[in-house]
């Protein structure tokens, strides 16, 4: 099969694919025969500006469905062909804990940043983050707790947690949120689309349900929701001895 090449990138004066590049449909092709491997979709978005069009576009879009369709289809079943932020965002949410530095959204807590292998998303988890009079009209979708054990001092074992919300800008949640007039963080940004946080710990918006779905002690949980629906916490988990006997709280 003859591969037909774009000679000359006009997409950006300082494109350096002076030889040109193969075309989008030999590229999906391609990047859908190694799994849509986020190393490759990355590495293939620092090559050009008409490589991370690409990207953006269509191959983060593929990546999110593959890795996760049943929860795609959900937060796209309003007739949206888009999502909240980005799909590159959303990506990067799937498989990328964010950890927190010293100083940061997490006052004290440091744990660097690292890619996960595999994770849960769960819609029924969700529901335990939202506030009672959230629950029948948002959904949100929250992954299992990474865990970094014995971390010393008073920290303990946490667990970073992370989630996506359906349709966030017209959630309940948010409405709240502006309700309390709860205010942004003055310095930082969601680390998956630099969006700006919102505290829910600020808004006394952490349900109780919340530290019985993570194992987790009632008064250690915090977590801040962006502008574009991206969810991220900490917590200190329980010994598992005690997080075994914990009920559930509606």
């Amino acid at each position: 099969m003859i591969i037909a090449k774009q000679y000359r990138c006009v997409h950006s004066a300082t494109c350096h694919c002076t030889k040109g590049h193969l075309s989008e449909e030999v590229l999906f092709l391609m990047v859908q025969h190694l799994n849509w491997n986020p190393n490759v979709i990355a590495t293939l978005s620092c090559v050009c500006k008409w490589f991370d069009d690409l990207a953006k576009r269509l191959l983060w879009k593929e990546f999110c469905r593959a890795r996760a369709p049943k929860m795609m289809c959900d937060l796209q079943s309003s007739g949206s062909h888009s999502v909240d932020g980005s799909w590159r965002a959303l990506g990067k949410l799937l498989i990328y804990c964010s950890g927190s530095s010293k100083g940061g959204l997490f006052s004290d807590v440091q744990v660097p940043g690292h890619f996960v292998h595999r994770t849960r998303f769960s819609r029924t988890s969700g529901r335990s983050f939202l506030p009672p009079q959230c629950r029948n009209d948002d959904i949100l979708y929250v992954s299992d707790p990474c865990e970094h054990l014995d971390q010393g001092g008073e920290d303990g074992d946490l667990g970073f947690f992370r989630g996506i919300f359906k349709s966030f800008s017209m959630s309940k949640v948010r409405k709240l949120l502006i309700r309390k007039g709860t205010s942004f963080h003055p310095t930082e940004v969601c680390p998956y689309c630099k969006a700006k946080l919102w505290s829910m710990l600020q808004a006394r918006m952490i349900p109780q349900s919340a530290s019985c779905r993570l194992g987790a002690y009632e008064d250690s949980i915090e977590y801040y929701v962006c502008l574009n629906g991206h969810m991220l916490g900490v917590c200190t988990l329980l010994p598992l001895s005690d997080s075994e006997g914990a009920s559930e709280v509606q």
